[in-house]
């Protein structure tokens, strides 16, 4: 994975996408989120989403699933090359977290990250503070997820600002 000086305002990374077929939106709704109109296509029919809609948290959930595989596949080919992959930390959470329309049976979702903003942590100078619009798109354009992430990206040379 990439230091923090690698990372610029704007760089996108496109994560892959992910069908939510009616077997696993009912799947991840019996163990997550068991309401009716994740469970049941007449329910999720006579809902506000008019069919069987998929859990916002299994949106969600796909997007760091597919977030972790991008990842492992850069720390991968970095090696590959011969480069010490930047391990990223941890994220010191997220805000403005929305599901902006339903995802039903049969949508597939594409998934991206775009990097907002960076600057160096003030009280860890090994480290740097990424931010990352993180979106989801179904196949007619539509985007029906969005949240604003954080993370700490390690720094290459700690000292220089």
């Amino acid at each position: 994975m990439a230091y923090f000086e690698d990372m610029e305002v704007g760089l996108r990374r496109d994560l892959g996408s992910f069908t939510f077929t009616g077997e696993r939106i009912k799947a991840f709704a019996s163990q997550f989120d068991p309401q009716p109109f994740h469970l049941d296509e007449e329910e999720g029919r006579r809902s506000l989403f008019g069919g069987l809609a998929a859990s916002g948290w299994h949106v969600a959930s796909v997007w760091m699933k597919l977030m972790v595989a991008d990842s492992r596949r850069e720390a991968a080919e970095a090696a590959a090359r011969g480069e010490k992959p930047g391990m990223w930390g941890p994220s010191p959470g997220f805000r403005d977290m929305r599901w902006l329309k339903p995802v039903l049976a049969g949508d597939t979702v594409s998934y991206a990250s775009e990097v907002e903003s960076l600057r160096a942590s003030g009280s860890r100078p090994e480290w740097g503070v990424m931010q990352v619009r993180n979106t989801g798109t179904n196949q007619r354009g539509e985007l029906v997820f969005s949240f604003l992430g954080s993370v700490f990206v390690p720094r290459r040379h700690p000292s220089q600002d």
